[in-house]
């Protein structure tokens, strides 16, 4: 078996979150991957172009941005020659992405990768239900004042139900249950206390504490493109 390249982390950036205030945010996802990525790579002495690829990882970003990662890789200048794409894994989508950049490190692919996940909840879409949605296709086959006026007269509250995007995708289809309604199922089957789950969550930031006082994520290199 091929022998893998080492893969290293040499920096990282991120936003604030911020909590859902019912009405949608002044930024979109894109907005904040490019508040997160311009000011890392301005750390660098490489120009994002000279970047393998970026990839970035997004639950949903909505019909404006699909391709999430490539309106992020150009809005930071990395040019039209750096291929971006966008990796969904509902909430591990972010690590999903720098999953997908070591593997590709590792192997020779890429030697230099942007990655991370970005999000906005608030600006995930409302979507019509399939009553309103047979509705409209049936009152773009009626052609007539009389019949159009029927249609109208059909119309009933049920029609103007929205349906919420991000609860229904995050919905598994499967067994009807949101990933939060699944986390309670397995804390109570497995016995799982709050407390232990504080403690876990709690020993992740004292590893990251005690990894930076011992100087672990230092980097005093000039150059991060391979030499040679």
């Amino acid at each position: 078996m091929e022998e893998k390249r080492p893969v290293y982390i040499v920096d990282g950036s991120r936003t604030p979150f911020i909590k859902m205030k019912g009405r949608p945010g002044p930024f979109r996802a894109s907005d904040l991957a490019v508040a997160a990525g311009r000011p890392l790579l301005a750390r660098h002495n490489f120009s994002p172009s000279q970047l393998d690829e970026v990839i970035l990882g997004c639950v949903s970003s909505g019909p404006d941005e699909v391709n999430i990662a490539r309106v992020a890789a150009l809005r930071i200048g990395c040019g039209d020659k750096v291929p971006a794409w966008t990796v969904q894994r509902n909430c591990a989508s972010g690590l999903q992405a720098l999953d997908s950049a070591a593997q590709n490190i590792a192997t020779g692919r890429s030697d230099l990768v942007l990655a991370g996940g970005t999000e906005a909840m608030s600006h995930h879409p409302v979507l019509i239900n399939d009553r309103m949605l047979n509705w409209l296709a049936q009152w773009n086959r009626t052609k007539s004042f009389t019949a159009r006026s029927r249609q109208l007269a059909a119309l009933r509250p049920h029609h103007f139900q929205l349906i919420i995007a991000l609860l229904r995708g995050l919905t598994d289809p499967i067994v009807g249950l949101s990933m939060g309604q699944t986390a309670e199922k397995l804390a109570w089957r497995f016995n799982i206390s709050r407390e232990a789950m504080d403690a876990f969550a709690l020993l992740s930031h004292q590893h990251l504490a005690q990894a930076a006082n011992e100087k672990r994520l230092d980097d005093d290199r000039t150059d991060l493109r391979p030499q040679g």
